[in-house]
């Protein structure tokens, strides 16, 4: 399969409606001006079959140790899907043992580096094959759009696997000149055992980059899914076994936070932790790795994203990349640019192109053809977004569209644009993780510089001008992990993505993700009589 980014996927699909994503509607007014382009109707049934509900343990799947299960809930309606085993402390522990075991005894450090790309290629292949079922668990458990997790996700989980593949046999020290008669070298060896925390939004995608690196290096691990995305992981967890992967070197566990979570990360023979999630989270995570044997831990967490449109832009492509920027997955993204400032000379025209544009979009049951927009994931998150949108309007932004619930099931939200927005207005700090765009305005690149760094966080930007050298100055400005230039939302195997400040630490993703999986050892050997040094 042809290495294809994010956006390039995007525009990819625009023949079956998925095209950057947009739409907006309006708040609780006495008169309700807009409406949602597609009603909720009943939810489509998806075919897929859910077999795998039970914790995967030394290549096993069995029940928790306590019996206990939890519901999965589909965010079209709230209702049910299933029951999945709810993992705690003992079956963490019997997890780490299982990955212990395989690390210190098993075949899969030992195998060479071939023989392991040749099992994570078979999986890609596996991933390619059921692609259709795996984005259908996606969808129905965590209600983004299904032409979305078909024809952008997946493809982007099944690169990643094949580019950490690729990697394996290429991972490699370096011969070191020393001051002296001394043969120096480094290796680059498997930390052990690898404690992996995935989110809810992209469940797929985040497991391949923290999987994929992982087991190109040689390291086991124990993954814990998010307690409301738990279906897709340990379904393609099951592809892994069939590829050839030896019992105990992935070990998934359903559970939650604060007790399966915490015993990962507390847990003294785990080596390395891995977590992705919000900023609260990724601090007590540190927290438990440094009471416990501090163990190395990358994280990437929350974000505040700013785009920058400056007066020489491109506005159309501009309103285009700004709105998928936001309303991407429901705008549940860590780097979602949720700060949109815009020059005061282009200000009004962006505001009334970004009200056209809005008015495409499509919200529905992410089933059906053409929708762009699903449902948030849960009845806590519909709640925090609304009541953000209810700040909004109180704290004196100008709702331009949106802010109300669609339909009268499950948790559906209208699109929502704030313009006349203020830096000190919570919906321009904080992170909203929903479907709210805040367009801002400035006046010089001086201004914008600092108001867009005034943050806690700095994972993403987004510049759109025509002049490389303001594109440069921004670039080098601005204090963020990622810049894109001119676009937004481009994902790649071989691109690193991490924040800085609160956004977390370390880069997943392309070489630099492979540091996070090996550590560094330096060999020193005395040479009698060398012919040369």
């Amino acid at each position: 399969m042809a290495t294809k980014s994010l956006s390039s996927l995007l525009s990819i699909s625009s023949s079956s409606s998925l095209r950057s994503l947009g739409g907006y509607f309006s708040w609780g007014r006495a008169i309700n001006r807009f409406s949602t382009s597609v009603a909720i109707e009943e939810p489509i049934r998806p075919t897929v079959q859910i077999d795998y509900t039970q914790l995967l343990i030394n290549g096993q799947f069995v029940d928790a140790a306590s019996g206990k299960t939890f519901p999965t809930l589909d965010p079209r309606t709230g209702e049910v899907i299933t029951h999945v085993a709810e993992g705690d402390t003992e079956d963490v522990n019997r997890a780490v043992s299982a990955a212990r075991k395989a690390f210190d005894e098993g075949p899969w450090p030992k195998m060479t580096p071939y023989e392991r790309s040749c099992i994570m290629y078979r999986f890609a292949d596996l991933l390619e094959k059921h692609r259709n079922e795996i984005a259908a668990l996606e969808t129905w458990d965590n209600g983004k759009p299904y032409e979305q997790a078909a024809n952008v996700e997946i493809p982007l989980v099944i690169r990643t696997f094949r580019y950490y593949a690729g990697w394996a046999d290429k991972i490699h020290g370096l011969t070191v000149p020393a001051d002296g008669p001394y043969h120096v070298q480094t290796l680059h060896e498997p930390i052990g055992v690898a404690g992996q925390l995935v989110p809810w939004n992209f469940p797929l995608l985040i497991y391949s980059w923290k999987v994929g690196p992982a087991l190109a290096c040689g390291n086991t691990m124990v993954l814990k899914t998010a307690e409301l995305t738990p279906l897709s992981a340990l379904y393609v967890s099951k592809l892994f076994l069939e590829a050839g992967l030896p019992p105990g070197v992935l070990n998934v566990i359903s559970g939650f936070g604060p007790t399966a979570g915490a015993a990962l990360c507390s847990h003294m023979d785990v080596d390395k932790l891995d977590f992705t999630g919000s900023t609260n989270t990724g601090k007590i995570v540190l927290g438990l790795a440094s009471k416990s044997n501090l163990k190395k831990v990358t994280l990437e967490l929350g974000g505040k994203s700013p785009i920058i449109v400056c007066e020489d832009a491109d506005i159309d492509l501009a309103v285009e990349h700004a709105h998928t920027a936001v309303f991407f997955n429901q705008g549940q993204c860590c780097c979602a640019g949720s700060r949109t400032f815009v020059h005061e000379s282009v200000y009004n025209e962006f505001i009334e192109k970004a009200k056209a544009r809005a008015l495409k979009r499509v919200v529905g049951d992410p089933f059906k053809n053409g929708v762009e927009q699903g449902p948030q994931i849960d009845g806590e998150q519909f709640k925090k977004i609304l009541n953000y949108i209810r700040s909004g309007i109180e704290s004196g932004a100008t709702l331009e569209y949106g802010g109300e619930r669609v339909g009268s099931k499950g948790y559906y939200i209208q699109p929502t644009v704030f313009s006349n927005v203020e830096d000190n207005m919570l919906i321009a700090k904080e992170e909203i993780f929903g479907p709210v765009q805040s367009i801002l305005k400035f006046k010089t690149l001086d201004e914008v510089i600092r108001r867009a760094n005034t943050t806690q966080f700095g994972l993403a930007a987004g510049v759109f001008t025509k002049n490389m050298n303001t594109a440069n100055t921004l670039t080098r400005a601005l204090r963020v992990g990622t810049v894109w230039i001119n676009c937004y939302f481009v994902f790649d195997a071989a691109i690193p993505f991490g924040g800085n400040k609160m956004s977390g630490n370390g880069r997943e993703k392309g070489i630099y993700g492979l540091s996070n999986y090996y550590q560094v050892k330096a060999v020193v050997t005395p040479l009698m009589n060398p012919a040369w040094l």
